[in-house]
C-alpha cells in the first residue's frame, strides 16, 4: 500500500539524523497519533488506541525537521504511507512507515516561530530579451504586458524586484514598490 496521508500526533523522541549511502541527509522520528473523546458522564478525557508511525524526511526537510522538532512536539505530517511487514526474534508484525513531504507544528496546541532559510544557490537570470523593463506608458511599479512566448512562464520575482537574493532576505512587495517609485 502506497498512499498519501496526513497524520496528527506527537513526536515520540528527538529526531535522529543520518545520511544515505549516496550522501543524502535523512532524519527519522516516530509520531504517536491517538484518538480520544470527552466523556460527559465522567467529565474526563478518554484516550483511544495509539497508532505509531515511523517517519523519514530527506534532504532539506530532514535538516529543518532535525533543527525544529523535539520529543513531545505536536505535529502534522503529510507524506507517502507504506505498510511494511517485519519479523524479529520470532515475532512478526506490521510497521506504518511514512516518507514525509511536509512536516509542521500543530498550532492547535501552541505557537511556532517560522524562520525562512536562505537559498543555497542563486537562480540564473533570464535571457536579456525576456527581462522585464519599464512599461512605455511610464506607469511606475508595473510590469509590461507579457507577450505570447512568456505567458506560459512563471514570473521571475527577482527580476521584478519583489525578491532579493542579496543577503537572502525577503523583500516586502509593497516596500519594494515604494522604493522603486522613490528611485524613479
Amino acid at each position: 500500500m502506497n498512499d498519501t496521508v496526513t497524520i496528527r500526533g506527537n513526536v515520540g523522541g528527538d529526531p535522529v539524523k543520518s545520511t544515505t549511502a549516496g550522501g543524502v541527509p535523512v532524519v527519522h522520528f516516530r509520531v504517536a497519533s491517538s484518538t480520544g473523546y470527552w466523556d460527559r458522564n465522567t467529565g474526563s478525557w478518554v484516550e483511544g488506541p495509539t497508532n505509531w508511525y515511523a517517519v523519514s524526511a530527506f534532504r532539506q526537510l530532514a535538516e529543518h525537521a532535525k533543527t525544529s522538532l523535539r520529543s513531545g512536539d505536536a505535529v502534522i505530517v503529510t507524506g507517502t504511507l507504506k505498510l511494511r511487514e517485519w519479523e524479529s526474534n520470532g515475532k512478526r508484525g506490521f510497521s506504518a512507515d511514512l516518507t514525509a513531504d511536509a512536516v509542521g507544528h500543530d498550532l492547535r496546541w501552541g505557537t511556532s516561530n517560522f524562520m525562512r532559510t536562505p537559498r543555497t544557490s542563486v537562480p540564473a537570470p533570464p535571457p536579456a530579451d525576456t527581462q522585464a523593463s519599464a512599461p512605455d506608458d511610464g506607469a511606475p511599479g508595473e510590469l509590461p504586458p507579457m507577450d505570447d512566448q512568456s505567458r506560459d512562464e512563471t514570473p521571475d520575482w527577482e527580476a521584478a524586484g519583489l525578491y532579493s537574493m542579496e543577503g537572502a532576505d525577503r523583500v516586502d512587495p509593497e516596500q519594494a514598490e515604494d522604493e522603486a517609485l522613490a528611485d524613479a
